[in-house]
């Protein structure tokens, strides 16, 4: 099932009692809610965390978050986790983030902040791991592609769907929708949550990264009805022998009903 399929789905769950959301990433697309697809490139890929769903936190689901029927706005990253742990956040963006004009401020979501600061250890390559404000995390490694995926749904629960939206690497392409079109897929999905299985080795080819994120989602809609979905990303990254990373980008998904 694509992922408009799945949008359209979703639209018309009220009428038809549909069973599935988009939500992640679909063959091309990502969608509404959890639903997705296969959009088979590159080997088989994905982003999630170390080698265990253990090892990993699922992204924030707090029942405060607005429903995007009724407010699309991303929710502020001061507001989601308090001004304190906000600013710390920010500070440690500041530090490794190679942009002249970043997106460290609290007053973009939290989603957005981590985005910027994954990407700025990624870019440091080697150096990250020595970096304490990486984290201590290898960039190329499977734990480093766990957090992409649960930055992903966490950009979700934060609406802030055009950071959710720019993980499709590079900039949405992979995702065979656009922006509005993207954001329109979960105008009835309240919040999700994910949880992630074991990650797979890290393969490369052709200059290039690839590794597969096993996921199980969980989506609650505005109306209180919730699905799954299991199934798996599949992610990719710039071999650093072959130029400047800027750390892993979902290539494709395959989701389904569970």
């Amino acid at each position: 099932m694509s992922t408009r399929q799945i949008g359209q789905s979703l639209r018309l769950l009220p009428l038809l009692g549909a069973t599935v959301l988009a939500l992640s990433a679909c063959s091309k697309a990502p969608a509404p809610s959890p639903g997705s697809e296969t959009q088979d490139q590159a080997p088989s890929s994905s982003a999630a965390a170390s080698d265990t769903a253990a090892s990993v936190k699922p992204p924030s689901l707090d029942p405060q978050i607005p429903s995007a029927a009724t407010d699309m706005q991303p929710v502020s990253c001061s507001s989601e986790i308090g001004k304190a742990q906000a600013d710390k956040l920010v500070q440690q963006c500041l530090v490794v983030s190679p942009a002249t004009r970043p997106p460290c401020n609290a007053v973009n979501s939290c989603a957005m902040i981590r985005n910027e600061i994954a990407r700025g250890c990624a870019i440091l390559g080697e150096d990250a791991v020595k970096t304490p404000d990486c984290g201590g995390i290898d960039p190329v490694g499977r734990p480093a592609a766990a957090d992409m995926v649960e930055r992903y749904y966490a950009a979700i629960n934060e609406r802030d769907f055009p950071s959710a939206w720019a993980l499709w690497g590079p900039d949405g392409g992979s995702s065979g929708q656009t922006l509005q079109a993207f954001t329109e897929g979960y105008a009835h999905t309240r919040r999700v949550h994910v949880d992630i299985g074991k990650v797979s080795d890290v393969e490369g080819g052709a200059g290039s990264l690839y590794v597969t994120v096993p996921v199980t989602v969980d989506a609650e809609l505005d109306n209180g009805k919730r699905q799954r979905f299991v199934g798996s990303y599949a992610l990719r990254q710039i071999n650093r022998g072959m130029g400047v990373s800027q750390g892993w980008h979902i290539t494709s998904a395959s989701l389904r009903p569970a």
